[in-house]
């Protein structure tokens, strides 16, 4: 698995996103590309606000206990896997705003560095280790990008 704290692999990331035009169709899925950027900034959200609501005990307990391992190991997401409720982008969103966003998000995460992750809470899983995060920041973006052709 490609390490997202290394500038290279984050700048990487970023030229393949700087491809996508509000008129790129998926190969696969629902998403018009602006929800589909809108989808992965969810992630950087999680790990950088409160914007979303922390699952009660319950939920998380099953969350870490399912779903954990199939999003922070290395093996790929299969194509048209579900995906969580918060998750979900129903309305179009401003492809330019959420580009710079989540090219932002990428920024950050790489200027931050593993360091900044290693034993980070998720508000899903708990906490998780650098390469955890890492598993879960690549494999996700990788998997969208693909998705969109880049």
């Amino acid at each position: 698995m490609k390490n997202i704290f290394d500038l290279q692999v984050s700048n990487e990331l970023i030229q393949r996103i700087e491809k996508l035009t509000p008129e790129t169709k998926p190969l696969w899925g629902k998403m018009a590309v602006d929800q589909m950027l809108a989808h992965c900034i969810i992630a950087y959200e999680m790990a950088f606000t409160d914007k979303h609501p922390k699952p009660n005990a319950l939920l998380r307990f099953l969350l870490k206990t399912f779903v954990k391992s199939g999003v922070v190991n290395e093996k790929p997401y299969p194509k048209n896997a579900r995906t969580a409720p918060v998750f979900i982008i129903a309305d179009r969103r401003n492809f330019e705003k959420e580009k710079d966003q989540l090219i932002a998000y990428i920024k950050k995460t790489q200027e931050l560095g593993a360091s900044y992750f290693e034993g980070k809470e998720s508000p899903s899983f708990g906490p998780m280790t650098a390469q955890e995060w890492n598993n879960l920041f690549f494999k996700h973006l990788d998997h969208h990008l693909t998705q969109f052709g880049v």
